[in-house]
């Protein structure tokens, strides 16, 4: 099973999964961008704002890696906010080429990481410690399910399956340490293990993979399943 800290994994997936975004992006025409995503209160354009902002971001803690020099991921959430909002208000081929050139930025930054920089500490915007090779894995997520969120088609049947495996993996151990989860076995028909959720269950709730993962982070709404806690 792979790591979420194997580079060698990760590096590629997100490098498939910002092709795969790129790709859907190009497809929308300006107007399409002032439409709604799937995240509420949020347009298309504050999606793409948001995953341009977020490259650089993770630029930052490449860079704190790199150097050793602190550079936080953002002041605060004030800050995170107030940019997300003014990238929404972009022109649209402004905003389609920085979503492009922030995530040329990062896989830059990401492969000028030696094996020894991939090991050193940084913190993510929540102040976990987590090791420089914790990064790509942040970005991942971010592609990935934004892609989905632009409510165009694409989907989490899209996902290779070892990321929906490793989301599976880091959503529900998130998940089951908030007091408010509900203590579940999530079972894949299409996988040979089973997911804990909360704390010792009896209770099952079955689906594929890549709809449960789509489940626990809130992508995927089921009138049969009991509400969850929000992920991030």
């Amino acid at each position: 099973m792979t790591d979420r800290h194997d580079v060698a994994a990760t590096v590629p997936w997100t490098r498939e999964g910002t092709a795969r975004l790129l790709a859907v992006v190009d497809k929308l025409g300006d107007e399409d961008l002032r439409g709604p995503s799937t995240l509420p209160g949020w347009s298309r354009a504050h999606v793409i704002g948001h995953l341009a902002r977020n490259a650089e971001a993770l630029v930052r803690l490449a860079t704190w890696a790199q150097t050793g020099v602190e550079t936080p991921m953002y002041a605060d959430r004030e800050q995170r906010a107030a940019e997300i909002e003014r990238s929404a208000a972009l022109p649209a081929d402004t905003l389609r080429a920085q979503l492009a050139d922030t995530a040329t930025a990062l896989d830059t930054a990401l492969t000028r990481l030696t094996a020894a920089r991939w090991e050193a500490e940084v913190r993510s915007a929540l102040g976990r410690a987590i090791p420089a090779a914790e990064l790509p894995w942040m970005r991942i997520r971010e592609v990935w399910l934004h892609a989905v969120d632009l409510n165009t088609g694409a989907r989490m049947d899209d996902l290779p399956a070892e990321v929906v495996d490793l989301l599976l993996d880091d959503v529900t151990t998130a998940l089951s340490a908030k007091d408010d989860c509900p203590a579940l076995h999530l079972t894949p028909t299409d996988r040979d293990r089973t997911w804990p959720l909360g704390g010792p269950a009896t209770a099952t709730v079955s689906g594929t993979a890549a709809d449960l993962a789509g489940w626990v982070t809130g992508r995927i709404t089921a009138a049969d399943r009991p509400p969850l806690p929000r992920w991030l």
